[in-house]
């Protein structure tokens, strides 16, 4: 089982729009509403892959009763499994179960409202605050977040903080995974990534923007092997369409996609950290995960639903993903 901890969940909402035009109003036409927030974005892939996968974090409110609602595969609304194949393709295969571990709070779960632009493409995300986590209610979650620790293969511990958490969260969740013996990949930004990254996770998973936050550069090769040197023993850098590098204690690769696409890239970086937590658990090498996770990454871009990925498009990159080795790392 793969534990995913998302304790900034959402209620993500998709509306498609023939152009985005500011001060006028609009006639929505596609809508689509799903479990969202990073670490239940990494369980669906997950799922899609056929790995057991279990969701902890925090839920509350109305809309976290909408979302759980979805995440049982109870909603009326009949939407599609994440990776399903398009007409004419082969079936995808049965998503494995996604266990619902979530905390109940008193706050009203967030919601993000994504707006698709048909004529460019472009897509304005807009984000709610989420609510605000009792201390109570987060001693809660880490006796959760332990019990579950004790069944899990690998954990990733992903996204934003509500507010009420402190920002030193990730660094606490990180200790008692290691100390268990339990792969941990973090994945989140700013202060929580810097305090997250002393605790000396398996990988961190920045983006180009992330990282420069961290390390002060812009070069990513420096970068990243500086984000090594301050703690993390795994350093994989989302380069948007260039791909991922890939610092780690075996080596370092960049993974290309073979042809840069145009699409959606909301949720991309999450298809990416499945692709690489399905290679860990399955005992892939470095070169195998990371074109899964860059063949899952760029088939979401393709995708014509947001935090979905095309498994076509996926099946058919996957052998053409470009992989090039550079000299071992410092």
């Amino acid at each position: 089982m793969i534990l995913t901890v998302t304790l900034n969940t959402a209620l993500d909402l998709t509306y498609d729009v023939p152009k985005l035009v500011p001060h006028t109003s609009h006639r929505v036409g596609d809508i689509s509403e799903r479990p969202g927030g990073k670490g239940l974005n990494v369980a669906r892939v997950l799922s899609a892959l056929g790995h057991e996968t279990t969701v902890t974090g925090f839920a509350g409110g109305s809309t976290g009763a909408v979302l759980r609602e979805l995440l049982a595969g109870t909603s009326p609304d009949g939407s599609a499994p994440t990776g399903t194949p398009a007409p004419g393709t082969a079936p995808a295969p049965s998503p494995a179960p996604i266990t619902d571990a979530l905390v109940t709070i008193a706050g009203n779960t967030r919601r993000t409202i994504a707006v698709v632009d048909r004529a460019t493409g472009d897509t304005t995300q807009l984000n709610e605050p989420g609510p605000l986590v009792t201390a109570d209610e987060w001693t809660a979650f880490l006796g959760r977040y332990e019990e579950l620790l004790a069944g899990a293969d690998a954990v990733a511990l992903c996204g934003s903080l509500p507010p009420g958490i402190h920002v030193g969260a990730y660094a606490e969740l990180v200790r008692p995974a290691r100390a268990a013996g339990v792969p941990v990949l973090l994945d989140t930004s700013g202060e929580p990534l810097r305090r997250g990254i002393a605790a000396r996770p398996d990988l961190i998973k920045p983006n180009a923007d992330e990282l420069a936050q961290l390390t002060g550069s812009r070069d990513p090769l420096r970068a990243t092997r500086d984000a090594r040197r301050r703690g993390a023993h795994g350093v994989i850098a989302s380069l948007g369409p260039d791909g991922v590098l890939a610092v780690t204690p075996d080596g370092i690769w960049q993974a290309r996609p073979p042809a840069k696409v145009l699409g959606n890239p909301t949720g991309a970086g999450d298809s990416a950290v499945a692709g690489l937590l399905s290679g860990l658990v399955e005992g892939l090498g470095w070169p195998d995960r990371l074109r899964r996770a860059v063949a899952l990454s760029t088939a979401t871009v393709l995708a014509p639903t947001a935090g979905d990925f095309d498994r076509a498009a996926y099946e058919e990159l996957l052998p053409r993903v470009v992989i090039e080795e550079h000299a071992p790392a410092a």
